[in-house]
């Protein structure tokens, strides 16, 4: 039977990405993936084939990974992250219902919520929810409430794709349903380019977070009632100290 690998990469640096990711890859004949993806990639096996496309062609690159994998070779479709996490896991299973020959092998990775909190200090040690604010395939009416229950649950919210050109405003708006809830001085932390040249991340209030600007290349963290700032790490405590 063929194989394609779903794989995630991690945030991007090749010492992010698991080893498990990284003997999918070096059994792959062909690389298939988003071009920004596949540059990650490129220069650590440099002797595969690789097939690229752009933004918003995610069925395109799946049909193209399927048709290359039926036709005998083993194939590896590279995602950011975790490929089950806003990946491309769900949509190869989908697509691949119409290719019988092709095995499917969905290889985890890092996911930005795991290594941005890591960056920030411990922002998910308790329960948290994560919403994508990108209204591409989502109505924003849902993402609303979703934002607005998770708010009212006290959950420590993870936000992914928090802006864009076309979305300037979606985290304003985003942070506004959560300040029916929390306070403005609510601990809050924006991963930006984790595991890439320029990673940073910053530690500021909910209040803050609301009048800054950030791209697609950010991850954003708003705390519960008990995170708080530990030597300028964003910290929501588990409670073990309570005990």
């Amino acid at each position: 039977m063929s194989k394609l690998y779903v794989v995630g990469i991690g945030p991007g640096s090749y010492e992010n990405m698991t080893v498990r990711a990284q003997q999918a890859l070096a059994a792959s004949d062909v690389i298939v993936g988003y071009t920004v993806y596949v540059d990650l990639v490129k220069d650590h096996f440099a002797d595969k084939e690789f097939f690229t496309t752009g933004m918003r062609k995610e069925t395109d690159r799946v049909a193209q990974a399927l048709e290359i994998a039926a036709g005998g070779k083993t194939v590896a479709i590279v995602c950011s992250g975790d490929a089950g996490v806003y990946g491309m896991s769900g949509l190869a299973e989908e697509m691949a219902v119409k290719y019988p020959g092709v095995e499917i092998e969905t290889v985890p990775g890092v996911s930005a919520m795991l290594s941005g909190a890591a960056l920030l200090g411990a922002a998910l040690m308790h329960d948290f929810a994560v919403i994508s604010l990108s209204d591409l395939m989502t109505p924003w009416e849902k993402i609303a409430k979703r934002l607005d229950r998770a708010a009212e649950a006290d959950f420590v919210i993870c936000l992914y794709n928090p802006s864009s050109h076309k979305r300037s405003d979606y985290l304003q708006k985003a942070c506004d349903i959560v300040l029916k809830h929390a306070s403005p001085d609510t601990v809050c932390g924006i991963a930006k380019k984790i595991g890439r040249e320029g990673e940073s991340g910053t530690v500021l209030t909910l209040g803050e977070l609301r009048d800054t600007k950030v791209d697609m290349f950010s991850t954003v963290f708003i705390g519960n009632s008990q995170t708080r700032v530990i030597n300028g790490k964003m910290v929501t405590p588990r409670g073990y100290t309570h005990e």
